[in-house]
């Protein structure tokens, strides 16, 4: 290697000696201060390889890799898009059992549409509807629950009509609804709860009034016996007064009764 020595210092470049042996005595060179450093082929190399090395973590920057189409750098951004879409509306329920009488069955259309609405199943709200009025839109208890799914008073917002199949099925399914979400998804306990309100919906049997209790039994029974063809529990609450409460339901529907 040789040097080239100005006033002002000492810069490294290239001469002949640079792939022999160095001389014994430094050599030095007089050049103007015009002169620059020029890099040896070692440097050039280094450089070029640094520009690669630089290009290509900015292409790893720029670069979105995807899985099955789905930009995997931005979880996040899915997630919330996600969690921004509005939910799916359940499926339509195909029917009601023949299993329940004919004054429930004259209103299966009306509850298909409406456990579709609320998302349940179109056989337990059958099954409300069995018990509570046995399709009879006109029941009034003596408690004063009314119509169809027979819901009290105060469920109704102000001006609704109480006996209107369509606000009464609404306001007794949304009630449903609720009772089914306390319960996590538990249907015996929320058929309790529909008949005992929140506090038989929280506990358990032994806690309940004995018309929860009858109620938990006839809504289980029927509910559960579905899927045989057949009910013994129907028709045991038959037996226990349902049929004087679905002649009433025929006739104020014009249905023949047996």
């Amino acid at each position: 290697m040789a040097y080239i020595e100005d006033p002002l210092s000492i810069t490294l470049v290239n001469t002949p000696f640079t792939s022999v042996a160095a001389p014994e005595e430094d050599v030095y060179v007089e050049v103007s201060q015009e002169a620059t450093y020029r890099p040896d082929p070692v440097h050039r190399r280094m450089a070029m390889i640094l520009v690669f090395v630089l290009g290509l973590a900015a292409l790893f920057v720029t670069y979105r890799p995807t899985v099955q189409g789905q930009d995997t750098s931005a979880p996040v951004a899915v997630a919330e898009a996600a969690e921004a879409a509005p939910a799916a509306a359940p499926l339509p329920t195909s029917g009601i059992s023949p299993v329940f009488t004919a004054e429930v069955q004259h209103w299966g259309p009306q509850i298909t549409a409406w456990a579709a609405e609320y998302g349940v199943d179109a056989n337990m709200a059958a099954t409300i509807m069995q018990i509570e009025s046995c399709g009879d839109p006109l029941a009034v208890s003596g408690a004063g629950a009314q119509g169809l799914f027979q819901v009290m008073p105060f469920h109704f917002a102000a001006g609704e009509d109480m006996l209107d199949p369509d606000t009464n099925a609404r306001r007794g399914l949304s009630y449903f609804v609720e009772r089914l979400q306390q319960t996590s998804g538990d249907v015996g306990r929320a058929f309790a709860g529909y008949n005992g309100g929140q506090y038989a919906a929280s506990t358990t049997w032994d806690n309940w009034a004995a018309e929860t209790q009858r109620y938990y039994v006839w809504s289980t029974g029927i509910y559960g016996e579905l899927s045989s063809g057949g009910s013994e529990t129907l028709q045991r609450w038959l037996n226990a007064g349902g049929a004087s409460l679905c002649r009433q339901a025929a006739q104020r529907l014009g249905l023949s009764t047996p």
